[in-house]
Formats: C-alpha cells, structure tokens, sequence
C-alpha cells in the first residue's frame, strides 16, 4: 500500500509493531515544508469532514511544526497571535462581512 505523505514521528513504530514493514524517507527542508502544507491541507479536510477535537490538535500539531521548520518559537507563534488577537479581535462575535461602500 502506497501513502506517499508526512507521517507523525511514531508512526513507523506503530507499522513495525502490527507485523508490517515500514518503507520511509527523510525529507530535507524544502520538501519537509512543503510536505507540511499540503498535510495542513490534509488535516483541515479530515477536520471539516468530522469535526473531531482530534482533527483539530493534528492541525496544531501541523502548525507547530510549520512554525519551527519557519525558524521561529512556539513563544513567538503565541506572541503573534496574542497581538494579532488584541488588535483585530478573534472571532467569538461571528461577524460575517457581506461588503464595504467608499
């Protein structure tokens, strides 16, 4: 069986345990972060599918790991959204924006 996608760090282990032989690869950078964004993708349609609160901390998940691979801090991510949070708000209100007139 074919997968050709990122898996998390463990799961060759898992394959090894239930008898199966895991065939895998190292990324280098440039395919790790790109393997990272299509497995956002991938993860914010498995969410949008179920609505499981798993799906959701594989997207964080994802998104830690982009933020790293990106050279910044989990600090610095939680900073960024702090500020971003207190200048823009979040999204608690439900405000749908329909327009704007000149």
């Amino acid at each position: 069986m074919e997968f050709n996608k990122l898996v998390r760090d463990k799961i060759p282990q898992m394959i090894e345990s239930q008898g199966e032989k895991p065939v895998i690869r190292i990324l280098g950078e440039e395919e790790y972060h790109a393997a990272l964004e299509q497995k956002l993708l991938e993860e914010a349609g498995e969410y949008r599918e179920s609505r499981e609160l798993a799906e959701l901390a594989d997207i964080l998940e994802v998104v830690f790991a982009l933020c790293e691979a990106d050279g910044h801090t989990l600090e610095e991510l939680d900073t960024a959204c702090r500020k971003k949070h207190e200048a823009r708000g979040g999204f608690a209100e439900r405000v749908f924006l329909v327009s704007k007139s000149t």
